[in-house]
């Protein structure tokens, strides 16, 4: 598996220590005479500056990575490294990281201002120094002016920034955040994300972010970690594991993906054609050194935006699969087909309605299906 590393840590000898590594990390719970493997071999750089989000279903071991970069797990087996530095068998308290949780854990009675100073006064940090650097973390995180409100004032966003701005105060150079939107409406979350982007690129610090919600992960991340079943199933940049995802779970979990076979008819120089049902041909790309033979069975998957529609058999150049509209649903800014194949599959196709909201298709019409072959993936392709 090659990993991308982020511009800034490439270039920057400075920043060439990676700021988090783990190494052949696993981690064993015991219950009713049972051991559950709940993180199974995991192997990760994170970037020194890098907003790098954990990202999977429940259970998958995202979560207890992340309390073992922090110290509150101890790792069965394997290495934790906080920018080179062995803290294997170090205690959270002495761990330069701090922690954001989806339940903020404010201090009711205390004001803005105090939560924020908490940390630092513990520290016995001066009056003078204490106040500068509360107030210009208040103005990073956009709560300037609202010092002496208490939690129960603020709306969610804002006690979430609270909590933001108090783990980020004390300086610490990696910040663990735990699902820390969870707990917001859907409009204020995704306010949120553009929120928590502009506060990791104004203060630099690495970021690293627990989620099992797949825009979140896309929206803010410079690398993505797909985990499941405790084991990271794909690893890369946002559009490499949209675009070219590794494993028939990463093309079903990030997103819409449309996941077709066919039995290889042809083969070419870096391709194979396929054929899909009675009159189905698709042709997909064979890349990083794949190879396919005649009458091999090959899944594919191929993203819903890709797609075209229309009643008519496309040209030469492009995939094209037939069948029968199932479903039409109207969203607004788009209008989604469900397809049943020629073959039995099911296909999910999304057009934009940016000139027209006239349906193309309604339910029962047969169509024609076409694509470029560019946007065909072959799921399991050697990374």
């Amino acid at each position: 598996m090659t990993e991308t590393r982020p511009a800034a840590a490439r270039d920057d000898p400075a920043r060439a220590v990676p700021a988090i590594e783990l190494e052949g990390v696993e981690k064993d719970y015991h219950a009713y005479g049972e051991t559950v493997a709940a993180v199974r071999g995991v192997d990760l750089t994170i970037a020194e500056g890098e907003f790098f989000s954990l990202l999977g279903p429940s259970g998958c071991g995202k979560t207890t990575t992340m309390r073992m970069i922090a110290g509150f797990e101890e790792p069965t087996a394997g290495r934790v490294r906080l920018h080179g530095q062995d803290v294997t068998d170090v205690p959270p308290n002495r761990r330069d990281v701090n922690m954001v949780f989806q339940s903020y854990a404010l201090f009711p009675h205390m004001s803005v201002f105090e939560n924020v100073a908490f940390g630092l006064r513990r520290r016995g940090v001066p009056k003078a120094q204490l106040t500068h650097r509360v107030g210009e973390m208040l103005e990073i995180v956009d709560l300037a002016g609202r010092e002496k409100r208490r939690p129960a004032e603020l709306s969610g966003g804002q006690q979430q920034r609270v909590a933001l701005a108090r783990a980020l105060v004390n300086e610490p150079r990696a910040l663990l955040l735990d699902e820390p939107l969870g707990a917001l409406d859907l409009k204020l979350r995704q306010a949120m994300q553009v929120e928590l982007k502009r506060i990791q690129r104004g203060v630099g610090v690495t970021f690293v972010y627990v989620t099992h919600d797949q825009g979140e992960a896309l929206t803010m991340s410079d690398r993505i970690a797909v985990m499941n079943d405790g084991v990271i199933e794909q690893l890369g940049t946002p559009r490499e594991i949209y675009e070219h995802p590794a494993s028939r779970f990463v093309a079903g979990f990030i997103g819409t993906s449309n996941l077709l076979e066919g039995e290889v008819t042809g083969t070419g120089p870096g391709s194979a054609v396929l054929t899909h049902g009675p009159d189905g041909r698709i042709e997909v790309p064979l890349r990083h050194g794949r190879e396919a033979v005649e009458g091999e069975r090959v899944e594919l998957t191929v993203r819903p935006e890709k797609i075209g529609i229309g009643p008519d058999k496309p040209g030469d150049g492009l995939c094209a699969v037939r069948g029968t509209v199932t479903e039409v649903v109207y969203l607004g800014t788009s209008t989604n087909y469900n397809i049943t194949t020629s073959a039995g599959a099911d296909v999910v196709v999304f057009l934009q309605n940016a000139t027209s909201a006239e349906d193309v298709a309604v339910r029962g019409d047969g169509v024609w299906l076409s694509w470029d072959p560019c946007h065909s993936y072959a799921i399991g392709a050697p990374q």
